[in-house]
């Protein structure tokens, strides 16, 4: 199960967002401040980022800048009212993934999530934070388990074991 962090000070949006991804099968956080934003991501629990441009704390530009610098490849979609050329071009060029304005449609942002999803699962094959044992993956990052296509999410206590245990063999 994909997780998503919304990053949305506006409370009927956000809540627009989490029940519209819930319901087509993604755990999803919520945060309404750019600082909050950053250290939920340092913390490796998500795989994409729905970020607003316009945060209290820390705009949503310095939070891009911010985890790109620290080498965060987690995928962004920017979803704001900012339609205005420059913001997109700035947004994008500060390492966003995708920039999706308000208003806008729901299916169209739940098929760019998929696409952006996807896209991350095939370039983090060769990520340092993987390990393969046949048909294993194991992902150090998100503490999860895929084996034949099937994902396991492990618990901290249960992922702590289980390496413990593999480091002992």
């Amino acid at each position: 199960m994909h997780r998503i962090l919304i990053a949305e000070d506006e409370p009927r949006i956000a809540s627009f967002l989490e029940k519209g991804l819930f319901s087509h099968g993604f755990t999803t956080a919520v945060v309404a401040d750019g600082n909050e934003v950053v250290l939920m991501v340092q913390e490796g629990e998500f795989d994409l980022l729905i970020l607003d441009l316009g945060l209290p704390g820390k705009d949503g530009i310095e939070v891009i800048e911010d985890l790109r610098g620290q080498g965060e490849s987690l995928p962004i979609i920017i979803l704001t009212a900012r339609d205005d050329i420059k913001d997109k071009i700035t947004g994008l060029e500060s390492g966003a993934d995708d920039y999706v304005t308000k208003p806008f449609r729901f299916e169209e942002l739940l098929a760019r999530v998929r696409v952006r999803l996807r896209s991350s699962t095939v370039s983090s094959v060769n990520n340092d934070t993987l390990l393969r044992v046949g048909n294993i993956i194991l992902d150090l990052r998100t503490r999860r388990i895929k084996v034949d296509g099937r994902t396991v999410d492990l618990p901290a206590r249960e992922f702590t074991l289980e390496l413990i245990r593999k480091v002992n063999i």
